[in-house]
């Protein structure tokens, strides 16, 4: 009998002492951040939270991801002394659950069922709010909307419902060559097949689409500069265009392909973008500066730390309308997306390389909104940017370890 009920303990506490180290494995670190730590409970509750809220993806990596940027994020608002009161919780709490039609409440006692704590759910509504409130109080006052800007952004533009693919030559003009460039864009216009106008673009043209015998990617026709796109949509499949300016250089097209978009376009009202000036021209080592800045940048925001200590002409980061952005510019700009960088272009002298990214693009807003409406529409879009460059400043110099 005395050996049944030691064994009977032992079974016992060698269950319980189990149970204990799963928990302390539960509630070990799985990141840590500077001197935070997410813990594998923490990590758990969050993929079930991305389940909950149909996140699609590699779960684990994206909570890691997540969980990391939230640490960041607080530690920042601790910092600046930022916090968040139980009335601005509860109201954050309420925003998000109407999302879905629904009450806090409502979406607490779903989560439940998931399995999700409630306090997962105050902490990720938490981060939310403090990293607002940061990104408020660090950038607010950085944020300048000009009357030029509201006014691009009141404005339209462009024909929404088609899209084109083209096939692009462009070739730089100054007073020096301009007869020998004119009489050379004249014989392309000429060329009857795409193949003798893709050997040509790979010989002549100086658009970065040249190593691809010049074809470009389906664009929705607003894209282009505002003069261009009735000469285009004129054109049929296999019509190459006229000499047409651009400025400093001469451009010609060939329409490969007219069709109308699954859904319209949305007007273009403005086109933020940012022009780097690089002294050097399109020389060896004015294209090495450009690629060593292209690998150091992800936004436009970033352009002003590049520039830091240069001279303030040397950058400029304006949202103008599209009929009021210079061809040549406008027509490498159509070709890139949000954040994407060209360097094909060089000032009309041909002393500075232009290191062009596009920072966004604007839709026609309603014409009932008033400029105060705008204004807060373009400042909350600058906010945005400068907090996604905060955030990945902040995650570079963090000491952030995966266990």
């Amino acid at each position: 009998m005395t050996h049944k009920i030691f064994a009977a303990f032992l079974s016992l506490t060698l269950g319980m002492m189990g149970t204990l180290a799963s928990a302390q494995g539960l509630f070990s670190p799985a990141i840590k951040v500077n001197d935070g730590a997410v813990t594998y409970y923490e990590l758990d509750q969050r993929i079930k939270f991305m389940q909950f809220i149909n996140r699609l993806g590699d779960l684990e990596t994206l909570a890691r991801k997540d969980l990391v940027e939230d640490r960041l994020k607080a530690q920042a608002a601790a910092e600046l002394g930022i916090s968040i009161s139980a009335e601005q919780l509860a109201a954050g709490l309420e925003e998000f659950a109407g999302r879905a039609n629904l009450k806090a409440d409502e979406v607490i006692a779903l989560m439940a069922e998931a399995q999700i704590d409630r306090q997962t759910f105050e902490d990720f509504v938490r981060n939310g709010l403090l990293w607002r409130e940061v990104v408020q109080l660090r950038f607010r006052g950085r944020v300048q909307i000009s009357d030029e800007e509201i006014d691009a952004a009141l404005g339209s533009g462009g024909q929404a419902g088609l899209q084109v693919l083209l096939s692009e030559i462009v070739i730089p003009i100054n007073a020096q060559n301009q007869a020998q460039v004119q009489d050379l864009a004249s014989r392309i216009s000429n060329l009857t097949t795409e193949s003798a106008f893709a050997d040509a673009a790979r010989r002549f043209s100086a658009a970065g689409t040249r190593t691809n015998g010049g074809r470009m990617q389906w664009l929705p026709i607003n894209r282009l500069p505002p003069a261009l796109q009735p000469v285009v949509v004129e054109m049929r499949p296999g019509e190459i265009s006229d000499p047409i300016p651009l400025g400093n250089a001469i451009a010609v097209f060939m329409m490969r392909g007219i069709d109308e978009l699954p859904s319209p376009a949305p007007r273009l009202a403005a086109i933020e973008y940012g022009i780097l000036r690089i002294p050097g021209g399109r020389s060896d080592a004015a294209l090495a500066q450009a690629q060593d800045i292209r690998n150091r940048v992800d936004t436009c925001d970033d352009l002003y730390a590049i520039n830091k200590g240069g001279p303030d002409e040397a950058l400029t980061i304006t949202a103008e309308q599209p009929s009021a952005i210079p061809r040549s510019i406008s027509l490498e700009l159509a070709k890139l997306d949000r954040h994407e960088v060209s360097t094909a272009l060089t000032s009309p002298d041909g002393s500075q390389l232009y290191f062009l990214m596009l920072c966004g693009r604007t839709a026609a807003l309603n014409e009932d909104l008033s400029r105060e409406d705008v204004l807060n529409a373009l400042r909350n879009r600058r906010l945005n940017s400068y907090a996604e460059g905060y955030l990945d400043q902040l995650r570079s110099e963090a000491v952030i370890v995966q266990q």
